[in-house]
Parts: C-alpha cells; sequence; structure tokens
C-alpha cells in the first residue's frame, strides 16, 4: 500500500503524459477528437485507468476506443519510461460518460423550466381559496379571552 497523495500524483502524472501522447506521438486516423478527464491508480500502482471523451458521433466513440487500445503498450511503455517507477501500471482506457451525463441533466433541466411554466401560467387567473391571509394578525384581539375584572390575559394574585 502506498500513501495516498503519492498514488494521486502518480496519476495526475499519468493523466499528463497521456494527454500529451494522444496530442503529439499518436498518429492513427481512427483517433478522433479526445480529451483525457480523469486518471486513477489502484492503492498497489499496479492498474491504471484513464477516463476519456470523445467529441463525435457514436462511430467515432468506438474506431477512437479501438485505436486507444492498439496503442496501449506505446503509451505503457511512455508512462514507465517517463515516471520512473519500479513496476510501470497497466493501463485501461473507460470512455467517461460525462458529456452524456451533462446533456440527461440539461435535458431534464429543461422539461422542470417547461413544467414551471405550465404551472406559472395556470396560476395566472386562480385566486385562493380561502383568505387571502389565512393567518391572525396581531392587531386582532380575541374577546373570549378576557377576564371577569376586564383584563385580558392577566390573573391577579393576591
Amino acid at each position: 500500500m502506498v500513501d495516498a497523495a503519492r498514488a494521486r500524483k502518480l496519476a495526475d502524472r499519468i493523466q499528463q503524459i497521456v494527454a500529451e501522447m494522444l496530442e503529439r506521438r499518436i498518429k492513427d486516423p481512427r483517433l478522433g477528437f479526445v480529451t483525457v478527464t480523469d486518471t486513477r491508480i489502484t492503492n498497489d500502482l499496479r492498474d491504471a485507468t484513464v477516463y476519456y471523451t470523445v467529441y463525435g458521433s457514436e462511430g467515432e466513440r468506438a474506431e477512437t476506443a479501438a485505436a486507444l487500445e492498439s496503442a496501449k503498450g506505446v503509451i505503457r511503455s511512455e508512462v514507465g519510461r517517463k515516471t520512473g517507477v519500479r513496476h510501470t501500471p497497466s493501463i485501461t482506457f473507460v470512455a467517461d460518460s460525462l458529456m452524456e451525463n451533462a446533456a440527461h441533466i440539461d435535458d431534464l433541466l429543461a422539461q422542470a423550466k417547461a413544467r414551471d411554466a405550465e404551472v406559472a401560467k395556470a396560476a395566472q387567473g386562480a385566486t385562493h381559496a380561502g383568505d387571502a391571509n389565512p393567518y391572525r394578525a396581531d392587531d386582532d384581539v380575541d374577546e373570549t379571552d378576557d377576564d371577569e375584572d376586564g383584563e385580558a390575559g392577566h390573573s391577579s394574585r393576591e
């Protein structure tokens, strides 16, 4: 087990190396517009998971996944050379569903906004079912609270 700070530093370094490799060295024509979003590494520093997003259609995403799988060995070699760790971690590429989740949330927010607009439109001509202010105001005095001597709410002790 390695301390969490060292594992996080190594994961960040792997993320930088992979992003540079995808930008500069990997020339596979199947590789689309890839963004490395996150990298996580196990506590024993043996396995690294690289999360990525691809801008484009579903076909372009599949082609990019295949290109990343075929370039995995070259990328792993470069990670080992540039990090200097004793055992180079194996690398797994996982498509990050961040964009799909964000689009889904945007759709849900648009639906909620449309429903709120419908409710506001229906409420424009509506009136209250009871009094406009159903709560008793402070200046209202209830006469049932008066004592026999005319003083409201006070009891005399002798």
